[in-house]
């Protein structure tokens, strides 16, 4: 009877829900009494949904709405608030919209002047960037980069003067690569590689991304959702002439082999190692 009475006060629209991007706990009691006040639950994956719910005690009528369906089950939603009734939105973790094509929904309702509203609640994104010991007085969330290497490093080119500190997801498979890519083009950045969040083997590797880059690369691929954290560049370091460089250059290769000379120097002054090693042969063949 009383979740009769709620759903009856519920305004006919969207509501937006956040779910926990692992710990089940960590759902608001809104969300909780909300989710049982709708008339339907538009998700992901049902399987995943509906296990959260049963454990949550949740009884809710499911169905999916994805990437894949968008298109037919926009249409299909919107008829139904329409109609009076009121629908969640939820992802299968965390946030809806973020990397996701809830936005679209939304921008929908809000075109045809429908009632959309959010419960906020668990995000990766927040949680990585506290996790990530790094600057939160401004940052960009970047999503998933491209998964070929010579698109990924032409967006990270694009990102690299960004002074913000920048958020990315990342599947485990290509994070080495990913890491890798980063050094070169961002230089000796502090970083953060999150993993796990909320769960049993939360973890959280705070290094620069050339630390973090060879870490990886050792070790085989870790498992759970990724998201990386890359402080932005530092505007208040000393800026070096390339003539300045160029010494420490000439100093390095005194006892350093070619790749650990460019890996020292672009530790030194921030600069991208791939700029840094391209400038340390310059050097050996116009003195060889």
């Amino acid at each position: 009877m009383q979740n009769q009475e709620m759903r009856n006060k519920l305004t006919a629209g969207l509501y937006i829900i956040a779910t926990p991007i692992g710990n089940s706990k960590d759902i608001t009691l809104r969300a909780i009494d909300t989710l049982k006040s709708v008339d339907a639950v538009a998700c992901e994956d049902t399987r995943v949904t509906g296990k959260l719910f049963s454990m949550l005690g949740i009884k809710a009528s499911l169905f999916p709405y994805h990437e894949h369906n968008a298109d037919k089950m926009k249409t299909v939603i919107l008829e139904r608030i329409k109609k009076g009734q009121a629908i969640a939105l939820v992802s299968d973790a965390g946030t809806p919209l973020v990397s996701d094509p809830g936005f679209k929904l939304v921008r929908d309702c809000a075109s045809e002047n429908l009632y959309y509203t959010t419960l906020p609640g668990a995000s990766s994104i927040m949680s990585a960037l506290i996790l990530s010991a790094l600057p939160t007085n401004r940052f960009m969330f970047s999503g998933f980069l491209p998964p070929k290497q010579g698109a990924r490093i032409k967006a990270l080119e694009e990102l690299k003067n960004i002074p913000a500190t920048l958020i990315f997801f990342e599947s485990a498979r290509r994070l080495s690569a990913c890491l890798k890519d980063m050094a070169e083009v961002f230089g000796a950045r502090n970083a953060a590689v999150t993993r796990e969040m909320t769960k049993m083997y939360e973890e959280t590797r705070r290094e620069t991304l050339t630390e973090l880059a060879e870490q990886y690369a050792s070790e085989p691929a870790p498992k759970g959702e990724i998201v990386i954290v890359v402080n932005a560049p530092d505007k208040t370091a000393k800026q070096l002439e390339p003539e300045e460089i160029d010494d420490l250059v000439r100093k390095a290769l005194k006892t350093m082999s070619t790749k650990d000379t460019a890996a020292f120097v672009a530790e030194q002054t921030g600069l991208p190692r791939k700029e840094i090693y391209a400038r340390v042969i310059e050097i050996k063949n116009s003195e060889t």
